[in-house]
């Protein structure tokens, strides 16, 4: 999109056009843009969307997600992997915290099937569970009010760290 300027507005994106007269390099700028309470209600699901909350500790970086519940998304499993530690943790973020709700967050080594889960009613995440799986395929899923998302055989080895 050139010529135009990206900002983030509540966690929406928004794309600004130059105004009248502006250089590639004005319009590139930072800018202050001012959204009414209607145009941002009407932003997509992707505005309130579940970030990782960093739940897993320090040195857990995001590897892998999935969204939980199309099309209307309740949440996102997190998979994170600390190199240091060779382990792998699994989150479950609900994107609307409220009323606490069933929900589960279970991470698994594919080979082994060792397994470590967490589940209840939570009002904001499930987790975090942890496994030492450097070298392995990990099995990661997580339920929100009954709606599972994850992967199975995923992020063997090298491709975790």
């Amino acid at each position: 999109m050139a010529g135009t300027a990206v900002a983030t507005l509540v966690g929406a994106t928004v794309a600004l056009a130059p105004s009248a007269g502006a250089s590639e390099t004005a319009a590139g700028a930072a800018r202050t843009a001012v959204a009414s309470p209607v145009s941002a209600a009407r932003s997509t699901a992707a505005a309130t969307a579940a970030v990782y909350n960093g739940a897993c500790g320090s040195g857990y970086r995001v590897v892998n997600s999935a969204q939980v519940g199309t099309p209307n998304s309740l949440g996102t499993v997190y998979l994170t992997y600390s190199s240091t530690t060779g382990d792998n943790c699994v989150v479950t973020v609900r994107n609307a915290p409220g009323k606490a709700v069933p929900m589960v967050a279970e991470l698994s080594i594919t080979s082994t099937g060792k397994r470590v889960r967490d589940s209840g009613n939570y009002t904001t995440y499930a987790g975090p569970v942890y496994l030492h799986a450097a070298g392995y395929c990990v099995n990661w899923y997580g339920v929100i009010s009954g709606i599972s998302a994850g992967k199975i055989g995923t992020n063997c080895g090298a491709i975790a760290r």
